[in-house]
């Protein structure tokens, strides 16, 4: 068996292990943040106002990169600064839709840019990205659409989010050099995961970090480190590829 074929295998095991499970719905207190103070009119402030740095990360990272998937990556980090500052101005399932689109764009051009480098470059080819960034939307879609029908079922959202990091960590495991000399480093996607996994666990830990601290909330820092994560790997691009 190839690693191809290896990485294949991760892919259908993750699938099949959502798959049964079950639906999986939305916790019903998801939208119950624990900083909910304002500034300067701003609900929510540092929920909504820790999402710049995904502006400017994805705006720099634009402006630097010439190979056309990181600028897509790039324009998606973007995009989510717009898409979460909605959603945590006033938040519901509806403002939850544009936050998770962006989101979703994101994890999805993540294993392509990781294949292309690490498997073959044809992951990058433009039907490639297009199919990718379809089925990312169809995951937010029919999360909305379950709940709409009230019937939950995060399941094909939480694919595409979580696949990178199923993807990435098998890869490297397994050792896969890259194809070219302009590939993100090994260090960099390790540096990367970590950030992105400390994020996620802040992003859990939410009343607990501001009960702890009294400053800052769990979800305003996992907002913070999740643009690191992104500014690191982004980074990363720009050193090793070919900036305008």
């Amino acid at each position: 068996m190839t690693r191809s074929h290896l990485l294949l295998a991760a892919t259908l095991l993750f699938a099949l292990a959502l798959l049964l499970h079950g639906p999986i719905p939305q916790w019903s207190s998801y939208h119950d943040f624990a900083d909910r103070r304002t500034w300067f009119a701003v609900p929510n402030a540092a929920d909504v106002l820790s999402n710049l740095p995904f502006l400017l990360i994805g705006a720099w990272a634009w402006a630097a990169l010439r190979d056309v998937p990181w600028r897509l990556f790039a324009l998606a980090i973007g995009a989510t600064a717009f898409g979460s500052a909605g959603y945590h101005w006033a938040p519901d399932n509806a403002s939850l839709v544009f936050d998770r689109l962006p989101i979703a764009a994101a994890c999805a051009l993540l294993v392509c840019l990781f294949l292309a480098e690490r498997v073959d470059p044809r992951w990058a080819r433009p039907a490639v990205l297009a199919g990718a960034l379809v089925a990312a939307a169809a995951s937010v879609l029919l999360w909305w659409a379950s709940e709409e029908a009230g019937r939950g079922d995060l399941r094909a959202y939480l694919f595409v989010q979580f696949l990178p990091m199923v993807l990435v960590v098998a890869g490297l495991s397994m050792r896969l050099r890259p194809l070219s000399a302009h590939a993100v480093s090994d260090a960099a996607w390790w540096t990367t995961l970590a950030l992105y996994a400390a994020a996620k666990a802040l992003e859990l830990a939410d009343h607990a970090v501001l009960q702890a601290s009294g400053v800052v909330s769990g979800h305003t820092l996992k907002h913070l480190l999740a643009a690191a994560a992104a500014a690191w790997l982004l980074r990363a691009a720009i050193r090793n590829g070919s900036p305008r």
